[in-house]
C-alpha cells in the first residue's frame, strides 16, 4: 500500500467491469479506515498495479472497496506493504475473485 488520496464515493453503476475470455477482475474488501490508500497486487513476477480504495455506494448502504477491472487470469499476491504479502488469490476469466482484507495488526513487526 501506498499513498493516500482524498476520492469521493463511486455510486451504483460508475464501476463497469469488462469479463470475458482470459480477462477476470479483482474486488478487495477493506474497512472504511483505509479510504483513500492505494492497494498494491502483482501475478508472478510482473509489475504491481495498484487501486484506491474507496466507498461504494449501493441500494442497501455502502461500503469500501478497491477494484481492479480488466486483469488476466493468473493467481495474484495482494500486497500489505511493499514487502507483505497479505495473501494470494486466483483471478479467473468471465468472473470476479473477491478478497477481504486482512484485519488490523497483520504484518505487525513483533
Amino acid at each position: 500500500m501506498h499513498e493516500h488520496h482524498a476520492y469521493g464515493p463511486s455510486e451504483t453503476g460508475t464501476v463497469v467491469l469488462d469479463l470475458g475470455g482470459d480477462t477476470g477482475a479483482l474486488i478487495i474488501y477493506t474497512g472504511r479506515d483505509l479510504h483513500g490508500r492505494e492497494i498494491e497486487i502483482s501475478r508472478d513476477d510482473e509489475r504491481r498495479v495498484h487501486s484506491a480504495v474507496r466507498e461504494r455506494r449501493v441500494r442497501d448502504g455502502s461500503f469500501h472497496s478497491a477494484v481492479y477491472p480488466d486483469l488476466p487470469s493468473g493467481i495474484y499476491t495482494v500486497w500489505w506493504d511493499e514487502r507483505t504479502p497479505a495473501g494470494t488469490i486466483s483471478v479467473h476469466g468471465g468472473e470476479i475473485a473477491e478478497f477481504a482484507w486482512p484485519s488490523s495488526g497483520f504484518g505487525a513487526a513483533g
